[in-house]
C-alpha cells in the first residue's frame, strides 16, 4: 500500500512530512513506499528460511520442504517465534535494568528515592519477603526479581501473579513456564537448524516464553518503576508536537525506559538550572517525551518542566526537523537508525544505552544506574550549549496540542470506582459498560496513513459502549488524537457517557506502553477473581490494530495464551500455511480460550470484537 496524499491522521505529521518531503531528506515514509515495489511474497507469507548454508529457502507449490526438509507451516512458526525471542529479551533487559536501578537506589548510589514506600511494601508481601527496613527491603526484593527471572525452576513471579484457572491450564498444556532467561534458552535452542521443527511444538514454547514475559518480567519491570517514581494516577498533560516550543532548551527522550529521563526532570526542576537556560537567552529549559520512554514520564511525573508527550516513533523525524529540540537522548528501542541525518535541523542525537548506536554516532552516555545524575547533567550542558547554536528563526512551531488525562493504572481505576471493584462490574453487568478491550498497539504504515486504523478502532469501540484501555505506541495515537481526553465523553455510547461523566474520566483510559500488558493482566485477572471466573469468560478482548515489532508479537502469544481473543492488523507472516493459520485462528481456542482475530477493516474488526463480547456476556448470563 503506497501512501500518497494524507499519511497519518495527526495533521502535525502530516504538514511536516510535507516540509521535510520538500527539502529531499530521507523519511519513514518515502523510505516505505519505494520498499513497496520489491517485497518478497514469500517473506510476507513467512516462507523464507536463511538459517543455514543451503538457504535461503522458500517453500512454495512446486517445493513443498526447505533443503533439511521442514515444512510450510514449521518453517512459519519458527520465524515467528525467532520474532517473538527478541520482544522477550528485550522486556527482559528492561526488567533487569530496572532491578539494578532499585537496588542501587537502595544503597544510595542513585539520584533517585524509593517514592512508593506502601507499593515496595505489598509487593515485598507478594514476594513473600519480610522486613521493616525499607533500604534493605527494595535490596532483598530487586535480588528476588533477578534471581526469579534466571530461575531454571518454575517462575514465581508466574505462580504470584497469575490466575489459579489459568495456571491450571498452563500447567495441564505443559506451558508453565521456568524463569525468562531459561525460556528463552529453551526457545532459541528449539528454533535453530534441525531442532524443533513441529509447528505445534514450537507455538507451545512460545507461549510458555511469553507468559514468563508478561507475568515475570513485565510485571516486576513496572512494579519496580512505581516504587521508584511513583504509581501512575489521573492528572493532565499534553501531548502532539504543539509541546515543541523553540524559545526554550529542549531535551528529548525517547526509547522504553525512563530512567535518564527523570534524572533530567529532577536536575531541570532545579532553579540553578533553569537559570542556566534563561542565561544564554531561553525561556528555560524542558524535556519532551517521545514514544514508551514519554510514556513512562506522563503517566507517573507531573512537573512544570516536563512539557507532555510529541507521540509514537513515525512521527520522530518530523518533529526533529521542526528545528525546536536540542538534544535527542536515545534509549533502548525505537531509534530510527536515519536520525543522525536530522542533525542538520541543529539538534545533537545522543544515545544513553549501551545497546543504541546510530551511523556515525559511534559513543554515547551508557546508562548504569549509579551514572543516572552525571549522564543527565552532562545531556543538559550539551543542549544549553547547543542551544546557543541553534537557529531559532528557522524552527517550525506548531501550534497543534491536546489535553489529555493519563495515569489510569490498576490503583488508580479502583481509586476513580471508590475503591469498590463492583462498581465496574455492576456497570459491565447492566451494559452500561459492555465490555472492555485493551488496546495493545505500535503504529505503522503497512495498513494505512500513520495511527489511522488505531484511531477509527478506538472511535468505533467507545461508541458501542465498550471502555477502551490503551498502551504502547497506540496509546499516543490516541492521545494526540484526543480520545485519552474528558471531551472525547461524547463521542462514547449513551450509556457509556453517562458512566464516564459519572466517573469523571475519558471512554479511553491511558494505561501506559506495551510494557503494561503484563500489569493490564493483573487487572484482569482481579476481575475475573471478583466474578469467581476465567479469563476466557470475561466480557475482554485485545486489539492490536497497527502492530509493528516484536514486542508487539509476544504480548500478542501471552494474550492468547492468557485466553483472549486477540485482534492484530497487518495480517502476521504466517499466512504460507494453512495448518499455522488455523492453529493460531482456530484449534488454540480449544486449548487456552484465546484465539488470533486477523481483520484489516478497523470498522468491521470492532463489530467482530463487539460480537466477541456480546458471546462472552451470553456465557455469564448478562
Amino acid at each position: 500500500m503506497k501512501l500518497e496524499g494524507k499519511v497519518s491522521n495527526h495533521e502535525s505529521v502530516n504538514r511536516m512530512y510535507e516540509k521535510v518531503n520538500s527539502e529531499g531528506i530521507t523519511n519513514i515514509v518515502e523510505r516505505f513506499n519505494s520498499q513497496e515495489k520489491g517485497r518478497c511474497p514469500f517473506c510476507i507469507a513467512g516462507l523464507s528460511c536463511q538459517l543455514c548454508s543451503m538457504g535461503p529457502c522458500r517453500i512454495g507449490k512446486d517445493k513443498p520442504y526447505g533443503a533439511c526438509g521442514i515444512d510450510a507451516a514449521g518453517m512459519v512458526v519458527r520465524n515467528f517465534t525467532h520474532k517473538n525471542m527478541l520482544g522477550t529479551e528485550a522486556y527482559t533487559y528492561h526488567a533487569i535494568e530496572a532491578a539494578k536501578t532499585l537496588k542501587a537506589t537502595a544503597e544510595g548510589r542513585t539520584p533517585y528515592e524509593i517514592k512508593d514506600i506502601e507499593k515496595l511494601k505489598w509487593f515485598a508481601q507478594q514476594l513473600g519477603i519480610e522486613g521493616e527496613d525499607i533500604k534493605e527491603l527494595a535490596k532483598k526484593v530487586a535480588d528476588f526479581v533477578i534471581s526469579d527471572l534466571s530461575s531454571v525452576e518454575e517462575s514465581k513471579l508466574v505462580e504470584i501473579f497469575a490466575p489459579e484457572k489459568r495456571k491450571e491450564v498452563w500447567k495441564k498444556l505443559e506451558i508453565f513456564p521456568n524463569g525468562v532467561f531459561q525460556e528463552l534458552l529453551t526457545m532459541g535452542s528449539s528454533a535453530m537448524t534441525n531442532v524443533d521443527s513441529n509447528y505445534v511444538s514450537l507455538a507451545k514454547k512460545s507461549m510458555a516464553m511469553s507468559i514468563a514475559t508478561c507475568m515475570g518480567a513485565q510485571i516486576a519491570l513496572e512494579v519496580i518503576q512505581d516504587i521508584l517514581f511513583g504509581t501512575p494516577m489521573p492528572h493532565e498533560s499534553y501531548a502532539d508536537m504543539g509541546v515543541l516550543d523553540p524559545e526554550y532548551v529542549n531535551i528529548a527522550v525517547d526509547g522504553h525506559e525512563p530512567f535518564v529521563g527523570v534524572a533530567l526532570i529532577k536536575l531541570a526542576e532545579k532553579e540553578e538550572i533553569q537559570e542556566k537556560a534563561r542565561a544564554v537567552g531561553a525561556k528555560g529549559l524542558r524535556i519532551i517525551g517521545f514514544i514508551e520512554t514519554g510514556q513512562e514520564i506522563l503517566q507517573r511525573i507531573d512537573s512544570p518542566v516536563f512539557a507532555g508527550i510529541v507521540g509514537n516513533w513515525i512521527a520522530q523525524e518530523y518533529a526533529l526537523a521542526t528545528g525546536c529540540i536540542d538534544v535527542f537522548a536515545a534509549d533502548m528501542n525505537c531509534a530510527l537508525p536515519s536520525l543522525p541525518e536530522y542533525q542538520k535541523y541543529g539538534v545533537k542525537i545522543i544515545p544513553v544505552s549501551k545497546l543504541v548506536r546510530f551511523r556515525g554516532i559511534d559513543e554515547g552516555l551508557n546508562y548504569e544506574p549509579e551514572k543516572a545524575e552525571e549522564i543527565a547533567k552532562k545531556l543538559i550542558e550539551i543542549a544549553i550549549e547547543n542551544f546557543k547554536q541553534r537557529d531559532r528563526s528557522k524552527a517550525v512551531k506548531i501550534e497543534d496540542k491536546k489535553k489529555i488525562v493519563i495515569g489510569f493504572s490498576p490503583e488508580a481505576i479502583l481509586k476513580a470506582l471508590g475503591g469498590d471493584l463492583n462498581v465496574l462490574l455492576d456497570a459491565i453487568k447492566k451494559r452500561d459498560i459492555k465490555g472492555v478491550v485493551a488496546l495493545v498497539s505500535c503504529t505503522t504504515l503497512k495498513n494505512g496513513p500513520q495511527d489511522e486504523n488505531t484511531v477509527t478502532i478506538a472511535k468505533e469501540l467507545i461508541k458501542r459502549d465498550i471502555l477502551v484501555l490503551s498502551m504502547g505506541c497506540g496509546n499516543a495515537a490516541l492521545q494526540v488524537a484526543g480520545l485519552t481526553s474528558l471531551d472525547a465523553i461524547e463521542l462514547a455510547g449513551e450509556r457509556l457517557k453517562v458512566v464516564c461523566k459519572d466517573l469523571n474520566i475519558p471512554p479511553v483510559l491511558s494505561f501506559g506502553t506495551c510494557t503494561d500488558t503484563g500489569r493490564a493482566a493483573y487487572l484482569v485477572r482481579l476481575i475475573a477473581d471478583a466474578l469467581g471466573v476465567d479469563i476466557p469468560d470475561l466480557p475482554v478482548a485485545v486489539t492490536a490494530p497497527e502492530y509493528m515489532e516484536q514486542k508487539a508479537t509476544i504480548d500478542a502469544v501471552f494474550a492468547v495464551a492468557y485466553g483472549l481473543v486477540t485482534h492484530v492488523s497487518p495480517v502476521p507472516p504466517i499466512t504460507g500455511s494453512e495448518d499455522a493459520v488455523k492453529l493460531y485462528t482456530e484449534d488454540v481456542e480449544k486449548l487456552t480460550g484465546g484465539k488470533v482475530l486477523v481483520e484489516e477493516d478497523p470498522l468491521k474488526a470492532a463489530e467482530l470484537l463487539e460480537k466477541v463480547i456480546e458471546r462472552k456476556r451470553k456465557r455469564l448470563g448478562i
